[in-house]
């Protein structure tokens, strides 16, 4: 079971306290007045104010057969009830209703309700029988049968929560005390809160964590808060503990374990977990000597507990197999929260109730940014731009958030304009955020720490198929580091497509800026302009660290010369989507050259000695090619090529050594005339697409060879016939030939294209 929302923050919004509203008094106490008041009930009174604690007392109230709407409001207005259950409680059809209406508060509300069993079992109440079910049965002679089901259904329920039972204590001293201190506690757990006034979203939180929660039944759950670090797990967590702890005997919140709690590597794991578990107890019972020398401890101490344990940021499975390992080891309806980026330390202790935090929307942020910089859920006047900014350049990621607009409270709106542009330059100026994310970074091996810079630098918003093809090589499981920096919440995989948060990019590309302040052309990755501008330019620079350069199409450099790309011979991945890079650089192109992404390129044809022998995605989108090369190249490798808008194109190249490419895209070529016959080489085809080839007239037939093609796209293909005997149609899922005709001769195959699904 598994759910995702996402946490956002906005305008103040009422208490998180699970009380019902408007609370005006601490506790409303139930009793026979008859049994108690000039005894014990005095002394719990007494007790309770001594330590500032409100009190409901009906003295005052005219007593009668039904409780009136003052009481009812009363109980309804009190965080806490008590109810002194005594022997000839249930002879008072006034206590039976404001019991009634105590145990209605507790479902609807959530309210508190604290039992005392004074001189009195509790089997009794629950089954009404002794002494106790006497007076009851009593008391409903000639009553209505409605009512005297709803008391049964309150006697048996309250008996249920766990209370006080006076016959247990040695002196009702003791006792008392003991009531007044819990009481006393809970009251300041269910306090009205400002702690999470900026968060929006958490009542849905709320709402989607209660059925992971399951607070009504006895038993022993542990359930995971997931996502990457900054997005709120721990306000998720501390919200819930906030709100249901003094529903717990025991309950303790222990924060930020990765970091307080580390593993270190020379340490054994019998070792860390004694100190682990020592640690649990000791804030668990609030005991600071505490000795734990086995570790069965856990087990034997709160195995008849109902407790309520946050464990937050985890990040080692040994972590939790000292506190947490096994569901007996606590009471009947303890629950165990656990909050991580690393879903696999979830799985591994068996976790199977995940909740996953996702980001907030753009309107969320943009809300939130506004709460910590204006105080209020809109941009204040002059600011509207700004704040739009600044969600732009950090994302979404609430930390981000919450430190941005810190940063600017209190700014006048010349001092936010003039300090935009240095943020731009100096991201995270106190180092906050990094902090947070470089710590998740450097926790990685070092595998995975290079496929997170390729990534940041080179891949994010790719397809997974296409990184795994194109870092196979690079990599020694290019697959399962992907699977764990998607565990691990570095990035997501969305729909067979990876992402990454826009804070994280931004480290990732500090890191590399690291390898070489001075001289970019010593770095991995090339992805600012000016740095580009400067290796490109720079004839004698020795480049051959360089393996990625992302340019993007905002930007632009000084026209550079043709011979620019010769130093770089290691260059693997080349993105060019900006302007003032000679296309004549692809005479020196590096033979190593794996994917080739060049909007608008501005030649007719590739050079001559241009090798793809190792490229694995070749997109020229918006491109003046007419042809791309003479001749047969090595093509093995190749899995996809975009040529896409390039409406000059009029041939391809031949394909007989593409045997590995799935997908082609020649949407918008419109001077396109046909298809080599070699494309039916290209056995592992599986996307086609020819959408407004307008020029095409014909396929060829070794079309049918494309035995693993499912989609095909011939939509206003205006001059084509189509001759379904060329297409192998026992692959094809989708198939548009709107605007196309059909040759008479194909009459017969009519109904293989009904079977087919329509585009």
């Amino acid at each position: 079971m598994a759910s995702s929302s996402s946490l956002t923050l906005l305008a103040p919004t009422s208490s998180s306290s699970s009380s019902p509203p408007n609370c005006e008094r601490h506790v409303f106490p139930s009793f026979h007045g008859a049994d108690v008041r000039k005894s014990f009930l005095s002394h719990v009174l007494k007790e309770l104010r001594s330590k500032g604690i409100d009190l409901f007392l009906d003295n005052d109230m005219e007593r009668s057969k039904s409780i009136g709407p003052e009481l009812v409001e009363a109980i309804r207005g009190s965080r806490i009830a008590i109810v002194l259950l005594s022997k000839n409680y249930a002879s008072s059809t006034w206590c039976l209703n404001e019991l009634a209406e105590i145990i209605k508060c507790r479902e609807r509300f959530g309210q508190t309700v604290i039992p005392l069993f004074y001189e009195l079992d509790p089997t009794d109440v629950k089954k009404q029988t002794g002494d106790f079910g006497k007076v009851f049965l009593k008391t409903c002679k000639g009553k209505a049968h409605e009512d005297i089901q709803r008391w049964k259904c309150a006697l048996t329920e309250v008996a249920q929560i766990t209370g006080y039972h006076s016959t247990n204590w040695k002196t009702e001293a003791n006792m008392i005390e003991d009531i007044a201190t819990e009481v006393s506690n809970k009251l300041n757990l269910s306090a009205p809160s400002s702690d999470f006034d900026y968060l929006v979203g958490i009542e849905s939180q709320m709402t989607r964590m209660r059925p992971f929660l399951q607070l009504d039944s006895d038993d022993v759950r542990k359930i995971g808060i997931w996502g990457p670090p900054g997005i709120g797990k721990t306000i998720v967590a501390r919200s819930l503990f906030n709100r249901y702890s003094q529903d717990f005997q025991l309950s303790v919140f222990i924060d930020n374990i990765k970091t307080k709690y580390a593993i270190p590597a020379s340490s054994d794991d019998y070792s860390v977990k004694l100190y682990l578990q020592k640690q649990l107890m000791s804030q668990l019972t609030n005991e600071t000597g505490i000795s734990i020398s086995h570790l069965g401890v856990v087990k034997d101490r709160l195995r008849d507990k109902k407790v309520l344990v946050v464990l937050d940021d985890v990040d080692h499975l040994v972590q939790l197999e000292a506190m947490a390992k096994e569901t007996y080891w606590f009471g009947p309806g303890s629950r165990i929260i656990v909050t991580t980026q690393d879903q696999r330390v979830l799985k591994a202790s068996g976790i199977n109730h995940i909740h996953r935090v996702k980001l907030p929307s753009y309107g969320e942020a943009l809300q939130m940014f506004c709460m910590y910089a204006f105080d209020q859920k809109y941009p204040k006047d002059g600011f509207e731009k700004l704040c739009c900014e600044v969600v732009n350049l950090v994302g979404r990621l609430p930390l981000g958030i919450k430190v941005m607009g810190s940063y600017f409270r209190g700014m006048s709106e010349q001092d936010s304009t003039e300090a935009l542009p240095r943020l731009k330059a100096h991201l995270d100026r106190d180092g906050e955020i990094a902090n947070i994310l470089k710590f998740s970074y450097d926790a990685l091996n070092d595998e995975d720490k290079r496929l997170v810079l390729h990534i940041a630098c080179f891949f994010n918003g790719e397809r997974n198929g296409m990184v795994e093809s194109c870092l196979e090589k690079s990599f020694e499981d290019v697959r399962q580091g992907l699977r764990v920096l998607s565990e691990k919440s570095l990035i997501s995989i969305e729909n067979r497509w990876i992402y990454m948060d826009k804070l994280l990019v931004q480290l990732g590309k500090q890191v590399v800026r690291k390898e070489s302040v001075s001289e970019p052309g010593k770095r991995q990755f090339l992805i600012d302009a000016i740095d580009i501008g400067e290796v490109l330019h720079d004839d004698k620079a020795g480049s051959s660290s360089v393996i990625g350069i992302s340019f993007e199409h905002t930007e632009a450099i000084t026209w550079t010369g043709e011979r620019s790309f010769e130093r770089l011979s290691n260059l693997q991945f080349l993105k060019i989507h900006g302007h003032g890079i000679n296309p004549k650089s692809m005479n020196y192109m590096s033979r190593k050259l794996r994917v080739l992404d060049w909007r608008k390129f501005n030649m007719s044809c590739f050079p001559s000695n241009f090798n793809p022998e190792f490229l694995v995605e070749l997109r020229m989108t918006d491109s003046s090619l007419e042809k791309l090369w003479e001749g047969n190249k090595p093509l093995s490798n190749l899995k996809r090529m975009d040529l896409s808008s390039s409406r000059r194109l009029k041939e391809l190249p031949d394909l007989s050594t593409a045997t590995n490419l799935y997908d082609l895209n020649l949407n918008c070529c419109s001077s396109l005339l046909t298809l080599p016959s070699s494309i039916g080489s290209a056995i592992n085809l599986k996307y086609l697409d020819l959408c407004l080839c307008s020029s095409l007239v014909e396929l060829p037939s070794s079309m049918r060879n494309l035995r693993k093609l499912s989609r095909l796209v011939l939509y206003k293909c205006s001059k084509l016939e189509v001759v379904l005997a060329n297409i192998n149609l026992e692959s094809l899922e989708e198939l548009d030939l709107s605007g196309c005709s059909l040759a008479k001769s194909c009459t017969e195959s009519s109904t293989e294209i009904e079977e087919l699904d329509p585009w």
